[in-house]
């Protein structure tokens, strides 16, 4: 696209989403994907496996990276990857299909299948599904992520890890992704079907639809094939993932699978040979509290430029996925990838799903190529955007960048792309600014990842808050802090490499902190104080001020 076309667009009071070029070719689908998996892959890395299809039509498939970074194996498309929560549509599916077999019904209590469980008499399957039950989490229990994640445990075994553990709300009144939600929908098909419930699975749907590298991820019975090595990130570099009983995803996560596989399901699914309507209307249109989610059955429902998609991510240790599927043109786009923390060039595996469908259909997200503005223009938009009496958007220039901070939030840096218009570097939000007759900036509309017709947020009369002021520390001080801190199932490291004290949250990159006391330190890059305790040894907690939530980590012994 020249830069005055571009100029000319970004001038227009049309949302991005209304900009459509002509439907791709095939090959130039396919020519984009193999240039934007290049572009995301560290070769010498955990890899992606990429494919995308037009219906039954695979318009590219490949991968890059290395299915054994010890052993440089190559990856290949062939290889099977740890799916994660990609798992609970399926498992969402069989348990619709033992409603349509009349062996239950969306409105069954708990309690017909799991008897004894606490408060069950008012959970419904139909909760289960959509995260609208109420139950805690197990993946939210700090013990259990700790310690018990390696254990191998059966149906009951698991249940009984959270049963007793005090709800996060009444059943009904809010939503909460919830992972012991689909642990009980496991039992609840094993209780209908009569045989465990990944072996209904595979009688239901992996057999009949010659889904062979698709099944239960705990190798019970030998390795599995292909099945690729997971990997995390400390620091920057690669280590192997943690270990985790693969027992204990159970429903919410166990499958593993391939690229062609998860083809093969999204067409069964998304076309009418797996459910009945009424079912897969349930399925994929999100209701009561769900839907302020946008969330189905084990199946998100939201737009992608401006088409209705139906999509779903999995990370699991040492694995990220991702499935995505528009029904307006049947294109499907799986991203599997054998790793699962960020890294400086791979996007995630839905930002990555997103850029390819996107440009599959004809709607790219807008080129980030940067046009030259003058230091006073950009000066122009530094203020204080007030969301609402809790939440600002404050945009500041640092080092001759624009950048926005939402109160809590990471500083992004903007990219200046056209008269008054920003892209955000990561992902792909964008931020149009408008003027009052004058020509001075009264508001901005802010599009989250370019959807919609945006939201105005007003321009205040408050003052830009005050930088933060760093002090040096004796390394002495700096040592103390040093260790590993816990908090509901979420791990916090706080690393010294040389003089640098730096917090990384598990999955997570690591910001560098700086001190504004002993005890006292704030991250540059986002909107978080962290608060060690006094005192000459070791700091026994670590309090997390961040979004107006204040979260005590204590050291792990």
């Amino acid at each position: 696209m020249s830069r005055s076309l571009l100029l000319a667009l970004l001038l227009s009071p049309l949302p991005w989403s209304a900009v459509q070029a002509a439907v791709p070719n095939d090959h130039d689908v396919a020519a984009f994907a193999e240039r934007t998996v290049a572009d995301a892959c560290e070769p010498t890395a955990p890899g992606i496996a990429v494919l995308v299809a037009r219906g039954d039509d695979v318009l590219y498939r490949g991968a890059c990276g290395r299915a054994s970074v010890e052993l440089d194996v190559p990856l290949s498309p062939d290889h099977v990857f740890r799916i994660g929560s990609v798992t609970k549509q399926v498992a969402a599916a069989a348990t619709l299909k033992l409603v349509e077999d009349g062996k239950l019904a969306l409105d069954d209590t708990l309690d017909r299948f799991v008897p004894g469980y606490p408060g069950g008499d008012a959970i419904t399957v139909r909760m289960l599904l959509d995260h609208t039950s109420g139950v805690r989490s197990y993946t939210a229990i700090p013990e259990h992520v700790r310690v018990r994640i390696m254990e191998d445990l059966d149906t009951a075994g698991l249940i009984a890890t959270f049963r007793d553990e005090p709800a996060d709300f009444p059943p009904g009144t809010d939503w909460r992704y919830n992972n012991s939600g689909y642990v009980l929908l496991g039992a609840v098909i094993e209780q209908a079907s009569g045989m465990p419930w990944h072996a209904y699975l595979q009688q239901a749907f992996f057999a009949p639809l010659g889904m062979d590298h698709t099944g239960y991820g705990h190798p019970a019975d030998g390795v599995i094939a292909g099945h690729v090595a997971g990997y995390t990130r400390n620091g920057e570099r690669w280590v192997p993932a943690r270990h985790l009983s693969m027992t204990q995803p159970h429903a919410a996560g166990a499958l593993v699978s391939t690229v062609d596989d998860l083809l093969v399901w999204n067409r069964a699914l998304h076309t009418g040979r797996l459910l009945q309507a009424d079912s897969y209307r349930a399925m994929t249109l999100p209701a009561g509290k769900a839907a302020e989610h946008d969330y189905g059955f084990g199946i998100t429902a939201q737009p992608l430029r401006g088409m209705p998609s139906l999509q779903h991510g999995g990370g699991i240790f040492g694995f990220a996925s991702y499935l995505l599927y528009l029904p307006d043109t049947g294109i499907t786009v799986a991203v599997l990838h054998n790793g699962d923390s960020p890294s400086p060039r791979m996007p995630g595996t839905g930002r990555l799903a997103h850029l390819l469908a996107a440009h599959a259909i004809g709607k790219p997200y807008p080129d980030k190529t940067p046009i030259d503005l003058d230091a006073d223009i950009l000066a122009g938009y530094e203020g204080v955007y007030r969301i609402d009496a809790e939440a600002t958007r404050v945009l500041r220039v640092r080092d001759g960048r624009l950048t926005s901070q939402r109160t809590g939030g990471a500083v992004y840096p903007l990219i200046p792309v056209g008269a008054d218009t920003f892209l955000f570097e990561e992902g792909f939000s964008r931020i149009v600014f408008e003027r009052d007759a004058a020509g001075a900036v009264t508001a901005m509309r802010f599009f989250p990842e370019d959807e919609g017709e945006g939201e105005v947020v007003a321009r205040s009369e408050e003052p830009l808050p005050a930088a933060r002021e760093a002090i040096e520390l004796p390394r002495a001080a700096l040592e103390r802090l040093v260790g590993r801190y816990l908090y509901a199932g979420m791990q916090l490291d706080i690393a010294l490499d040389g003089d640098t004290l730096s917090a990384q949250l598990a999955g997570q990159p690591a910001f560098a902190l700086s001190a504004e006391s002993p005890e006292r330190f704030f991250v540059e890059v986002v909107d978080a104080t962290l608060e060690f305790a006094p005192g000459p040894g070791p700091a026994a907690t670590l309090t997390l001020h961040q979004n107006g939530q204040v979260l005590e980590f204590a050291r792990e012994d």
